[in-house]
């Protein structure tokens, strides 16, 4: 029952979506995405979803554990990397040139190398094993 309290507890979460960001989760990770082909437009929709997502957290008394929160800022060849600073109320969250999504590791220019080497990493490793034995 206890997965089924969590996904009611934090059914309202999405509804904090507005035009240009999308709110995912899967069990107990959550995702925001924020796009927008306009810095100042990005940096508002960023600081608007972020204060609402501290406040839904303020109301279901919750914590977000921003030793954990990280933001991955996705580039093409052609954009440019910009440096936003999300914070809130002196809580600074880290960037990150990857991240970890439903066991697939996605990084910021959308090369998939690190996931590849990861997965290298494991076959490696079963190569070995299957080999010893």
């Amino acid at each position: 029952m206890g997965p089924v309290f969590f996904l009611i507890y934090i059914n309202d979460l999405p509804n904090l979506a507005s035009i240009g960001t999308k709110i995912l989760w899967y069990v107990d990770d959550t995702s925001i995405i924020v796009t927008s082909p306009n810095l100042e437009n990005f940096e508002t929709k960023i600081e608007n979803i972020f204060g609402d997502i501290n406040n839904w957290f303020k109301v279901n008394q919750l914590i977000l554990n921003y030793n954990k929160a990280h933001y991955v800022q996705f580039n093409t060849k052609n954009s440019w990397d910009y440096d936003v600073k999300l914070n809130y109320q002196g809580n600074y969250i880290k960037t990150s040139s990857n991240t970890k999504f439903l066991c697939l590791i996605i990084d910021d220019s959308l090369s998939w190398k690190a996931h590849i080497d990861q997965i290298m990493s494991k076959l490696n490793t079963a190569c070995f094993i299957i080999r010893t034995i």
